[in-house]
This record gives C-alpha cells, sequence and structure tokens, in this order.
C-alpha cells in the first residue's frame, strides 16, 4: 500500500479558524433548533436542575469519546489513548488506532458521535420539553464540538472507497493498493 494522501485539518485550518467555525456552528445550530423547538412545542421552560445541566455540559465531551471508542471495541489492542492539556488546562482525549482500517468503517467511527448523541439529545428535547432549552443548548454545543470529525468526514469522502486510513503524526493518511502491473 501507498499514501494517497495525508489530511491535517487541524493545520490545514489552524485552531483558531476551526474554534471560529465551531463556535459559528453552535449559534446557528441553537438558533434554528430552539426556534424549531417553539414552533413543535412552545411549553414552559423550567430553569431547575441547573447544576445537573451544567454537569451535563462538562460529560458532552467524554460522551462524544465514548461513541468514537464504541465502535472501535472490537479493535482496542490497537488502539492508543492520548491525552493533551490545550492550551495548559484543557484535557483532550485522542485515540488513536496504530494500523490502518477500512475507509467505511472509519467514516463510521468519525460520524458515530453526531449521530447517537445528536438522537439522544434531540429526544431529550422531545420527550422533555420543560427542558428544552437545556437540551438545545447541549445539542447545539456537541455540533460545535463535531465539526472537525465532519470536516475529516467531508475530506475522506472524496478518496477511493478501496481505500485504508491511518492516523499518524502527520494527520490521517489515505492508503490505496498498488496497482498490479
Amino acid at each position: 500500500m501507498h499514501c494517497w494522501k495525508t489530511i491535517n485539518v487541524r493545520k490545514q485550518y489552524g485552531l483558531g479558524r476551526l474554534f471560529l467555525l465551531s463556535t459559528l456552528v453552535v449559534m446557528m445550530v441553537f438558533s434554528f433548533a430552539y426556534a424549531l423547538l417553539g414552533i413543535i412545542n412552545n411549553s414552559h421552560k423550567s430553569d431547575d436542575y441547573f447544576l445537573i445541566f451544567m454537569l451535563a455540559v462538562l460529560g458532552v465531551y467524554p460522551l462524544h469519546k465514548l461513541f468514537h471508542f464504541i465502535p472501535m471495541f472490537s479493535h482496542r489492542d490497537k488502539i492508543k489513548f492520548i491525552v493533551i492539556n490545550q492550551f495548559k488546562f484543557i484535557p483532550i482525549l485522542h485515540l488513536r488506532i496504530i494500523e490502518p482500517i477500512q475507509k467505511s468503517r472509519f467514516l463510521f467511527i468519525l460520524l458515530a458521535p453526531f449521530i447517537f448523541v445528536n438522537v439522544l439529545l434531540v429526544i431529550g428535547a422531545l420527550a422533555i420539553p420543560s427542558f428544552a432549552h437545556y437540551f438545545t443548548i447541549l445539542f447545539a454545543y456537541h455540533c460545535g464540538i463535531c465539526l472537525i470529525d465532519l470536516v475529516y468526514v467531508k475530506h475522506l469522502s472524496k478518496s477511493p472507497k478501496s481505500a485504508f486510513i491511518e492516523e499518524t503524526d502527520a494527520g490521517y493518511e489515505i492508503l490505496i493498493a498498488e496497482p498490479n502491473y
């Protein structure tokens, strides 16, 4: 196999631009989701359980990482856990697969948190309308967290269907089989 292309979104866009885009996504998603929820169910909103909401805000990121890990569970012996302190006080957990995996499986690993966590949050907002604003804030926040995954999905979806993806220090390497001549 040889490397078809290397993708490093953090290096390509920069952390500042990714943070700005993520913030814009959070604000847009919250605005549209809250307005739509207001149309669907215009019930009284409660500010009870604010402490639980703040704990949920802190729990969204670990839940996001858990939903990245669940599809990789069968390959858990091939996963390397790395903790990096961003800005010297924010711990960021990286799950690195240390061997190439199929593109389709890798895309599912990237999309799993976006699909499953957001579905849970939307169901929560619809099931408990008096706390829909809490769920909507969590939904928007999680969409902001998912932005980098979605950008990687966009770039990886343009690669050959039979490609394998390997994660290295340089970014994601798209590997394709060498043609037989």
